[in-house]
């Protein structure tokens, strides 16, 4: 066990958004992290996952309060995220990327948890005229007014791997980076795809030892250095 921070005991961890592409390798390896005793994975639907460290709690975000007494825990991890296509509007999309992030971490935060790691995007700011990016920066700067102890925000550039649903634009724009990547230097290097298992390791490491106070945010050339 690594840190006389979590020797004192084992620790629970709660994930929301366990079944997309991140969220899948986190959960993955918060299972296998002996940091955690037990983990408990909130979302719309079941995973087909099981675990003796598992504990699956199937809740509507907006109604995350009934679930309340299941969502206790130390650390919460929010891997939750969508696009404005394969939500079928801009308010679909809000919903997710904002209002369901807000409700997980309020639950989070009434549950006892002190620390809040959450999957942003590269180039997120709320005064964006991008929409994507307007909405990941509304949604850091609503996080701020919570009182975590630690707040890790990470913001990843183009993901790598394999998706559920086929993105004809991501995919093109992964064989392009596939071959510019090696040329981006420097202050370049952020926008350089990232590997999900890459993105999910460096949320975990990001938990281990002492904790680090106040709000962290991690580039994606950041998030490449630490995960791997």
């Amino acid at each position: 066990m690594r840190g006389g921070w979590h020797s004192a005991r084992m620790r629970t961890a709660l994930i929301a958004g366990a079944s997309g592409l991140i969220g899948g390798r986190l959960l993955r390896q918060l299972l296998a992290a002996p940091e955690y005793g037990r983990v408990v994975a909130v979302g719309r639907r079941p995973l087909d996952e099981s675990h003796p460290k598992l504990t699956q709690v199937v809740a509507d975000f907006s109604e995350l309060e009934r679930a309340a007494d299941e969502l206790r825990g130390d650390d919460a991890f929010c891997c939750l995220g969508t696009t404005i296509k394969m939500a079928g509007s801009r308010e679909a999309f809000r919903a997710v990327d904002h209002g369901a992030v807000l409700a997980f971490a309020w639950a989070a935060q009434r549950g006892g948890a002190q620390r809040f790691f959450t999957v942003s995007s590269l180039g997120a700011d709320a005064a964006s005229q991008v929409s994507y990016n307007r909405v990941k920066g509304e949604t850091e700067e609503a996080l701020r007014v919570l009182t975590f102890g630690t707040l890790g925000i990470f913001r990843p550039s183009l993901l790598c791997g394999p998706r559920r649903e086929f993105r004809l634009g991501e995919r093109i724009a992964q064989g392009v980076m596939a071959f510019a990547g090696s040329l981006l230097f420097g202050g370049w290097r952020k926008y350089r795809a990232i590997e999900p298992e890459v993105v999910g390791r460096a949320m975990l490491r990001c938990s281990f030892g002492a904790p680090q106070r106040g709000m962290l945010v991690f580039e994606s050339d950041e998030i490449e250095d630490l995960g791997r």
